[in-house]
């Protein structure tokens, strides 16, 4: 391999990379550049230094045909793995499904909703584990022509490595990027990313070309000046036009072709008739070619075969690739050859790859079918397509692949009425392919596609002898959907359409798909506000369940039940019916449904105020849905957070941050913003400056009404800890109208809460300043936000839901902070306060001591304020809850109560040190040793702002005037 010349700068940041990756940083660079430019060579000396430095290398390509098979750069990574790596793949079922010998399906899932979640959770497990061991770098080429899922794949890991020893350089050609190539918008939205590199390969300067030539190990022993000038003018910085120039000088005609192509196909005119003919059979096998159906393909006897395939690889045409296969050295150079077929013999050569396929003679794993559908389409072999499509679509689902399998199965639904006898074919009527599209559509997120297919499938089955039977796996399904999305019609649809559904389903004999429909009919109901019916509904599911042996169908009408009771305010009974639920659903090994109803059962336990039952329900559901590789479903998202909040009420905000590290902060997905917009509530409880940077990465999400709801209302918190009434008020009536946006709920009360709180801060400035006009406009707004904060407590929408624990001491503290606002600010309204969140709200009891001391000291109780003063400070000290603890020391100098000691006093003698959060110990372990902030930044994943508010408040808590202080004073603690 000649010496990589030209590319020191960019070698220089893939270096950096593979330090940051080796220092415990997961990392990502897309090389981007135009054919032949280099990409390759670059990554390959890449590949060379990270072996040299003790990484597992890993490299897989994609291929011209697959964007339509799933997962390719990655099952061709672990098929050309080292032995223990590939061994590892092996033991895990999920992954083992990418390789040639994979096994079945992991046990216990539904392919078509959960399987491309568990592939992406075992992936990412799978690297995790991997880099423990020694860091990983994971190459992707070519990723131009990557399908769908493994673009989502690689955007997941991307997004979802942060502390791993990961390294993951994608290669892509620039030049083959139009304007609305999928790869574009990933490329885009990963260089969003700080973890993200975008490297450009522009051509290489002529001096470097020249470098190159001279220094080519196969090349010429000297090069004459006017050849290597020429030769540099014409290969245009293209270095592998370069090398192509340079080989075809030495040819006896001494004229060099004009254009790439035609250089590359003079250079193939050199070799044998033979090896011609195995570089055209194995152009159309695709860049990497298998042995044995190039061997078959080509016609040549073996031993003359095998001449020819000696020759090619002596002539750096082809080059060995695994143990059973070849591939060019160049795509550019099986496109050349590829695109000088005769149209015939292109159309014959298919042909024979698809007759061997359909033999089984090479299996290549996943994909082989893809591969088989697209030769027999090229040949113009329409039965053979179709069939090989179908075949496509279901290997597609096995191993999670949605997307490619809805891709697949569109296909054979295009080429139906080309084909004769296409029924026999695909091995299912053509209404049974339309459902399988429209749920493989489904599961892989395009909901308004699958409603399409479905609506034309159900009326075609209506119109025509479909069975009752389908009719009613189509109407259920397509009911179903429309209750999921909140398009304008949608629910009265699906209410109309289940309705049908049923009655026209035959009762006799006991039908499992009578009892989906049920339950789905169930779920219509709710969703269109009828509770009385849609018990109904789900207790005639639960009893065609039992009739039909569907025992999950049962489980899932018991989670539908115990939704109705908590409308209906039975917190009781809900609970009973989700923990019901739950045993039976893991009893049917029904996973979707287990964890369904352990979310359910941890929300109820949480809204009645039962914090350990209710970490103990999510804890269930996390370990459940982890265990199963299901930790970033959707149902694996929501325990998650629900853990979160279970933690954080009862006063475990070390595992409550603990988990909160792991909510992503460069979020670009829906399910990631809902949980760094939970993450808010330790952050901004704790000061932690990362709240700026989740922010930034959350204005995108606005029009996203939980997302926008939650993180806007405790952005309005922080706000208010840092004295800023006018962004309080600002980011509360955001928070507001997000909440507003379907309905009002309960949850408007603790912003309503916060607005309140502000509102009374400002009326006692304009008070104490006299401004009379100011506190008679803060009281009028006052008194609108107490009476939004009321009705929302009536909760229009759910009239007999009950209010939980948490919703009523934060209606109390709405009216605390009203009188506050009034100047009427009374202990009555904070204690009851109090009593209505009990003590095992502890931070917000801490939050509520603050405000009642305050009470206390101005109705001249100064003992009693000073007493609860310092249980407050106590739990803010032990839970280092730094605003809290901070507003508590003012309010101690304001109104000089005898609080027994200054503000280190609450902290029961720590140091100074001990104070500081997790994330600042790290910064402070960063300042010692002598990081700038842009460095710190780069090493913990922030950005530089961010860690500047971190350096500041260490001086601030530290007390100490210079970051050399600082850092001595952490010296001192250490010793």
């Amino acid at each position: 391999m000649a010496a990589l010349v030209g590319r020191e700068t960019e070698m220089a940041r893939l270096r950096w990379l593979l330090d940051d990756a080796a220092a415990g940083r997961a990392v990502t660079a897309l090389v981007g550049g135009d054919a032949g430019v280099g990409k390759s060579r670059l990554v390959a000396e890449v590949m060379t230094v990270a072996g040299r430095n003790g990484f597992t290398v890993l490299c897989g390509q994609c291929a011209e045909i697959g964007d339509s098979v799933p997962y390719l750069p990655f099952a061709d990574a672990f098929r050309t793995a080292p032995p223990p790596i590939a061994q590892a793949v092996k033991d895990r079922p999920v992954l083992a499904q990418l390789l040639p010998d994979g096994g079945d399906p992991a046990p216990g899932t539904d392919p078509s909703g959960m399987a491309r979640q568990q592939m992406f959770g075992a992936m990412l497990g799978a690297l995790a584990e991997f880099a423990a061991a020694s860091p990983v770098l994971l190459v992707l080429e070519d990723l131009h022509w990557a399908d769908a899922t493994t673009r989502h794949l690689l955007t997941f890991l991307a997004r979802m490595l942060r502390r791993e020893r990961i390294v993951i350089v994608g290669t892509y050609r620039t030049d083959d990027l139009h304007r609305r190539h999928p790869l574009g918008e990933v490329v885009a939205e990963l260089g969003r990313l700080p973890s993200v590199t975008l490297v450009e390969l522009g051509p290489l300067p002529a001096a470097a070309i020249a470098e190159h030539l001279s220094s080519l190990p196969n090349g010429p022993s000297r090069l004459s000046t006017a050849l290597l000038s020429a030769l540099v003018d014409r290969a245009e910085g293209n270095a592998y036009y370069a090398e192509e120039l340079l080989a075809a000088s030495s040819g006896s005609s001494g004229v060099l072709p004009s254009g790439l192509a035609a250089l590359l196909l003079a250079r193939v005119a050199r070799v044998s008739d033979a090896g011609q003919q195995v570089l055209r059979a194995a152009a159309v096998a695709g860049r990497r070619a298998n042995d044995q159906l190039v061997l078959a393909a080509s016609g040549l006897p073996d031993t003359e075969y095998e001449e020819a395939l000696r020759e090619l690889v002596a002539h750096q045409l082809l080059v060995p690739d695994g143990p059973d296969g070849y591939r060019f050295r160049h795509a550019l150079l099986r496109e050349a050859v590829y695109g000088d077929l005769l149209p015939g013999e292109r159309t014959r050569l298919h042909g024979r790859f698809a007759a061997l396929l359909a033999t089984g003679l090479a299996d290549t794993g996943p994909g082989t079918a893809a591969e088989l559908a697209y030769h027999s389409l090229t040949a113009h072999d329409i039965p053979g397509a179709l069939a090989a499509s179908v075949r496509a679509g279901r290997e597609a689902e096995r191993i999670g692949a949605p997307a490619e399998a809805h891709r697949h199965y569109d296909q054979a639904l295009e080429l139906w009425d080309r084909a004769p006898d296409a029924e026999t074919l695909a091995g299912m009527n053509r209404g049974e392919l339309g459902l399988k599209s429209a749920l493989a559509a489904a599961a892989s997120g395009d909901v308004p596609r699958a409603i399409q297919l479905l609506r034309h499938v159900r009326a075609v089955a209506l119109a025509g002898d479909a069975t009752p039977e389908f009719r009613a796996r189509t109407g259920e399904r397509l009911a179903y959907y429309l209750t999921q999305g909140d398009e304008p019609g949608w629910a009265a649809e699906a209410l109309q359409v289940i309705k049908e559904t049923v009655e026209q389903t035959p009762a006799e004999p006991p039908s499992r798909v009578l009892a989906r429909a049920m339950a789905t009919c169930a779920i219509a109901w709710m969703v269109n506000g009828d509770s009385a019916a849609a018990g109904e509904w789900a207790q005639r599911a639960r009893a065609e369940a039992t009739r039909s042996g569907a025992d999950w169908v049962g489980a899932d009408s018991l989670v539908t039940l115990g939704m109705i009771s908590s409308r209906e305010g039975n917190t009781e009974e809900a609970i009973s019916l989700f923990a019901a639920a739950h045993e039976q659903a893991a009893d049917a090994h029904m996973l979707g449904v287990e964890l369904r109803a352990a979310y359910h059962l941890a929300a109820a336990r949480l809204t009645r105020g039962d914090l350990a039952e209710a970490a103990a329900a999510a804890q269930a559901g996390v370990s459940r849905a982890e265990a199963a590789g299901l930790g970033l479903a959707p149902y694996g998202l929501d325990v998650q957070h629900l853990l979160f909040q279970a933690y954080y009420a009862d006063g475990d905000w070390d595992q409550a941050e603990e988990l909160a590290r792991n909510f992503p902060v460069w979020v670009t997905k829906q399910p990631e913003a809902v949980l760094s917009a939970m993450a808010l509530f330790i952050d901004v409880a704790r000061g932690d400056a990362v709240a700026d940077e989740r922010r930034t990465w959350l204005e995108p999400f606005w029009d996203d009404a939980f997302v926008a709801y939650i993180a806007r209302g405790l952005l309005a918190e922080q706000a208010l800890w840092r004295g800023d009434t006018e962004t309080a008020l600002a980011e509360a009536e955001a928070s507001l109208s997000a909440d507003a946006r379907s309905w009002r709920s309960p949850a408007a009360i603790r912003v309503a809460a916060v607005a309140l709180s502000a509102r009374a801060d400002r009326a006692s400035a304009a008070r104490r300043a006299g401004i009379t006009t100011a506190v008679a406009a803060e009281e009028a707004a006052g008194a609108l936000l107490l009476d939004l904060a009321r009705a929302a407590a009536r909760y229009p929408a759910r009239p007999k839901a009950v209010l939980g624990p948490e919703a009523r001491g934060w209606l109390a503290r709405a009216e605390a902070e009203y009188q506050r606002l009034i100047g009427l600010n009374a202990p009555a309204g904070w204690e009851k306060t109090l009593a209505e969140f009990g003590p095992g709200y502890v931070y917000e009891t801490a939050r509520t001591q603050w405000r009642l001391a305050e009470a206390l000291a101005g109705d001249g109780r100064p003992r009693e304020a000073a007493d609860v003063w310092r249980a407050a400070s106590a739990t803010a000290a032990r839970l280092r809850a730094e605003p809290l603890r901070a507003a508590l020391d003012d309010l101690a100098r304001r109104l000089g109560l005898n609080a027994g000691g200054s503000r280190d006093a609450g902290r029961d003698g720590e140091s100074p040190v001990a104070a500081l959060t997790p994330r600042e110990h790290e910064v402070l372990r960063l300042m010692s040793r002598g990081l700038s902030n842009r460095q710190i930044g780069e090493e913990l994943f922030i950005s530089q702002k961010t860690a500047s508010v971190h350096v500041s408040n260490i001086l601030a808590k530290l007390g100490a005037a210079t970051r050399t202080e600082a850092a001595a004073i952490a010296r001192a603690e250490e010793s």
